[in-house]
């Protein structure tokens, strides 16, 4: 998960679980997440899920976040208690 992500999921009060896969290690990578990936068209090989659900990369969790519609996405997965 990149720096940005993680740093705005803490920031509302979010406490990530992070699994960084180094390169030589993705064959053994579950297939449900190289396809998450691999759907996302995600370049940097990042991929977010929201209550055990692929939700998407960077890019989709921004939009997300500025049009106000993360937090309560959040709160319904558990993930958040506001």
């Amino acid at each position: 998960m990149s720096h940005v992500v993680k740093r705005l999921l803490l920031g509302l009060g979010v406490n990530p679980v992070v699994h960084e896969v180094e390169e030589n290690d993705e064959e053994g990578v579950d297939g449900e997440l190289q396809a998450a990936v691999i759907a996302a068209n995600n370049k940097n090989n990042e991929a977010v899920f929201i209550g055990g659900k692929f939700f998407g990369g960077l890019d989709r969790i921004m939009a997300t976040h500025i049009s106000g519609e993360l937090v309560p996405i959040l709160k319904q997965a558990g993930a958040l208690w506001l």
